[in-house]
C-alpha cells in the first residue's frame, strides 16, 4: 500500500470515544465520527489495511457520509499510488469539485482538531458563572471550532454529556440583519420542539428554535428570526461547515439525542467561538461577587425605597417597551404592595456574555415572604464605569 499525505499521519492524541461496529441505531449519536476518527487513528499508525476495512464498513453503514467515503476513497487510492493531499482525486475532477473538496478538506480538519484539543474535564465555557437546578441542561456551541457541547447539570456538579460536529451560516457568523446568512453569537434559550413530520427534509429529523433576537439584540437594532438547532437532509449525514441560512445543523442521530435531553425554555445555548474553559473553582470568585450584587438588589427591594432601588438601572433601560420613567411607576407601586416583606432569589442562574459590552444575563424565581410561590425573572445587566446596571427586566417565559 502507498504512502499517505503527512496530513493524514498527524498522530491524535486524547482519549477516543468508544467505537461500533454495528449499523447505526437512532441511539447511536457521535458513533460515525468515533468511528472515522479511529480510522484516521489507524492512518497515523501505518495500520492502512486495518484503517481501509474500517472505512469500507463506515461508508456501507452511513453511506450519505460524504467526509468517509472521501477518507476510503483516498485509502483505495493508496493501493497504487502516493497520496499528494487529502482527497487525491485527478485534476480535472478536482477543479469540477474544487468547492465541495475544500469544504470536505476544511470539515476533516475541524473534526480531528476537536479530538486533539479537548476541554479540560469537569471545565465549562467561562460564560456559564453559574446554572441554577431548574438549568438540568446547557449547550455551548463553538463556532471556531465547529463544535457543539452538552452538558448536564445535577446535584453533583455540570460535566459534558457529548459534543458533536456542527454547521453554521453559509455567511459565518455575527447575525445583524434578516437574511444575511449568519450564525448569531450570544446567549439564548431553547423555545421550543418542532415535530419533524411538520418540517422540509432539509431539517432532517426534528427543530429546536431558539430565543434569537434576544433582548441584547432588539436593542441593538439586529434583525431576523427563525433561528434553529436542526438536523440534515436525509442525502446528507453531516453538512459543511458554513452550510445553513443562519441555523445551527447537527447530524440526525445527534440531535436526536439533544431533543431527548434537554428541556424547553430552561435550557441555556450559548453560541461563541473560541471557548474559554474553567473549572468550578475558577468561577467561584466572580460567582460570589456576582451573587452579592444581586442579593443587595434584592435587600434594597425590601427596604422599600425606589429611588434607592432605581440606582441599580442604567438610564437607558428598556423593557418591553417602557423606558426607566414608565417602569419606575409600576415598580413604585410593587414596592408598596411589598411593604417591607423580603425577596427571596432561588434558583439562581448567571450566564455572562462579553463583547464591545460586558452583559450578564439572570434568571431566578423571585419571592415574596408570606408566599408559596412567585415568578421567574430575567434580567440583563450590563458593565459600566465597573458599575454593573440593569439594563432590561421582565418575566421569563
Amino acid at each position: 500500500m502507498g504512502a499517505l499525505h503527512p496530513s493524514y499521519g498527524e498522530p491524535l492524541s486524547g482519549k477516543s470515544r468508544p467505537v461500533a461496529e454495528a449499523r447505526p441505531t437512532p441511539s447511536t449519536d457521535g458513533v460515525a465520527e468515533a468511528r472515522l476518527i479511529e480510522v484516521y487513528r489507524q492512518i497515523a499508525n501505518a495500520n492502512h489495511r486495518d484503517a481501509l476495512r474500517r472505512a469500507e464498513k463506515l461508508v456501507t453503514d452511513y453511506p450519505h457520509f460524504q467526509l468517509a467515503q472521501l477518507v476510503y476513497g483516498d485509502l483505495l487510492s493508496t493501493q497504487t499510488r502516493p497520496l499528494q493531499a487529502v482527497g487525491d482525486v485527478p485534476s480535472d475532477l478536482a477543479r469540477a469539485g474544487a468547492e465541495n473538496l475544500n469544504a470536505l478538506r476544511s470539515e476533516a480538519q475541524l473534526r480531528i482538531a476537536a479530538i486533539k484539543e479537548r476541554p479540560p474535564a469537569d471545565a465549562l465555557p467561562s460564560q456559564f458563572v453559574a446554572l441554577s437546578r431548574r438549568n438540568k441542561h446547557a449547550i455551548a456551541v463553538d463556532t471556531a471550532k465547529a463544535r457543539l457541547y452538552l452538558f448536564e447539570n445535577t446535584g453533583n456538579g455540570t460535566r459534558l454529556l457529548a459534543d458533536y460536529y456542527i454547521s453554521v451560516g453559509k455567511a459565518g457568523v455575527g447575525k445583524n440583519v434578516e437574511g444575511d446568512l449568519r450564525t448569531p453569537l450570544g446567549v439564548y434559550f431553547i423555545t421550543s420542539s418542532l415535530d419533524p413530520k411538520s418540517l422540509p427534509d432539509l431539517y432532517g429529523s426534528g427543530a429546536l428554535p431558539v430565543s434569537y433576537p434576544n433582548v441584547l439584540d432588539v436593542r441593538r437594532g439586529k434583525t431576523g428570526s427563525g433561528i434553529w438547532l436542526h438536523g440534515t437532509p436525509s442525502h446528507q449525514f453531516t453538512r459543511e461547515p458554513q452550510a445553513t441560512e443562519g441555523c445551527v445543523a447537527v447530524a440526525n442521530p445527534d440531535l436526536d439525542r439533544i431533543i431527548r435531553t434537554v428541556e424547553i425554555r430552561t435550557t441555556p445555548v450559548l453560541i461563541g467561538k473560541n471557548f474559554r474553559w474553567l473549572r468550578p473553582s475558577q468561577l467561584a470568585a466572580e460567582k460570589q461577587l456576582l451573587t452579592d450584587t444581586l442579593k443587595t438588589w434584592a435587600q434594597t427591594k425590601k427596604d422599600g425605597q425606589a429611588a434607592d432601588l432605581l440606582r441599580f438601572y442604567a438610564n437607558d433601560f428598556n423593557a418591553d417597551g417602557k423606558d426607566l420613567a414608565q417602569f419606575a411607576q409600576g415598580l413604585r407601586t410593587e414596592l408598596q404592595k411589598l411593604g417591607g416583606r423580603a425577596v427571596q432569589l432561588r434558583d439562581l442562574s448567571l450566564i455572562r456574555w462579553t463583547d464591545e459590552a460586558e452583559i450578564l444575563v439572570v434568571t431566578f424565581g423571585e419571592v415574596v415572604m408570606g408566599e408559596r410561590s412567585g415568578r421567574t425573572v430575567r434580567q440583563y445587566w450590563q458593565r459600566r464605569a465597573n458599575v454593573w446596571k440593569i439594563i432590561y427586566e421582565g418575566v421569563a417565559g
